[in-house]
C-alpha cells in the first residue's frame, strides 16, 4: 500500500531541457531509496517552447512566458500533483503569479538557497545567474531578508557568465571553465564567503569538472527540498549542500 505522506511531485520542465534532465536526476540521487518503489512519483512537462524569461524580464521581448508556465502548472494539478518544482531560476521572478495562478504549492528555490547560506553561516554570498535574474533583484532580497549580502558581478564578468549560460551551456557545448574561475575569483575577492550557483544551466559545469568547495548549487537546494516536500527521505550527504 502506498504511503499516504508521500505525494507527487509536479515539473514544469524544458527551462532548458538539459536542465531538468540533470534536476530529475538530481531528485532521484538524492533520494535515500533501496529500490525503485521508494523513489518520487513525478509528473514531468518538458515544455521548451516556454519563451526565454531573460529575454522578457530585460524588455529584450514581448512574448511572455507566464501563460504557458501557469498552463502547465495547472496541467500538473490536474494530474494530482501535490507540489510544484520549477527548474529555471529566472522564472521564480514569477512566482508570485504562478502562485496566485495555480492551486499547488510552488517550491522557492531562491529563497531556499538564502536559508541554506544563513544556516552555514555565510554572511556574504556572490551570485552567478543571468542578467534577468540579477536585474529583478531575486538573490539580492532573499539574502537581504536574511542578513546576508549579495556580490554581484561587475559588468565584464556578467558577460562571461551569459555567455557560459547562452553560448556554451544552451547551445549543446561544454561550459568555457576558463571564464567560469574568472567570475568566481572576481565574486571572492570582493568579499564573496561563497558563491551560488543560481542559473540551473551553470549547474551542469560540475559536470565537467570538479570545482571545489564554496559553492552553493541553487539546483541542488531545489532537488533535496522536492524530496522534502513529497515526503521522502534524504541521503545523509545531501543534508548540507555548501561544502
Amino acid at each position: 500500500m502506498a504511503d499516504p505522506a508521500r505525494k507527487t511531485l509536479g515539473v514544469i520542465g524544458g527551462l532548458g531541457p538539459l536542465a531538468t534532465a540533470l534536476f530529475l536526476e538530481l531528485v532521484i540521487q538524492m533520494t535515500d531509496a533501496a529500490c525503485d518503489q521508494e523513489h518520487l512519483d513525478m509528473v514531468i512537462f518538458n515544455t521548451p517552447s516556454v519563451p526565454d524569461r531573460t529575454r522578457f524580464l530585460l524588455g529584450l521581448s514581448t512574448d511572455s512566458p507566464l501563460p504557458g508556465m501557469v498552463r502547465i502548472g495547472r496541467a500538473l494539478s490536474a494530474e494530482g500533483c501535490h507540489c510544484i518544482a520549477v527548474p529555471c531560476i529566472t522564472a521564480h521572478a514569477f512566482y508570485r503569479e504562478l502562485s496566485e495562478a495555480i492551486d499547488r504549492p510552488i517550491l522557492h528555490a531562491v529563497r531556499d538557497t538564502a536559508r541554506h547560506l544563513r544556516e552555514a553561516g555565510v554572511v556574504a554570498a556572490g551570485i552567478a545567474a543571468t542578467d534577468g535574474t540579477l536585474a529583478t533583484g531575486l538573490f539580492q532580497a532573499e539574502f537581504a531578508a536574511v542578513g546576508i549580502r549579495a556580490v554581484v558581478p561587475s559588468e565584464d564578468a556578467q558577460r562571461q557568465v551569459m555567455s557560459i549560460i547562452y553560448d556554451d551551456v544552451k547551445a549543446g557545448r561544454p561550459a568555457d571553465l576558463g571564464k567560469f574561475d574568472a567570475v568566481s575569483d572576481e565574486l571572492r575577492r570582493n568579499g564573496a564567503e561563497a558563491v551560488v550557483l543560481g542559473c540551473t544551466e551553470l549547474s551542469l559545469v560540475k559536470r565537467e569538472r570538479e570545482i571545489g568547495p564554496g559553492y552553493l548549487d541553487a539546483m541542488e537546494v531545489l532537488a533535496a527540498e522536492s524530496v522534502r516536500a513529497c515526503g521522502y527521505p534524504l541521503k545523509s550527504r545531501y543534508r548540507r549542500l555548501l561544502a
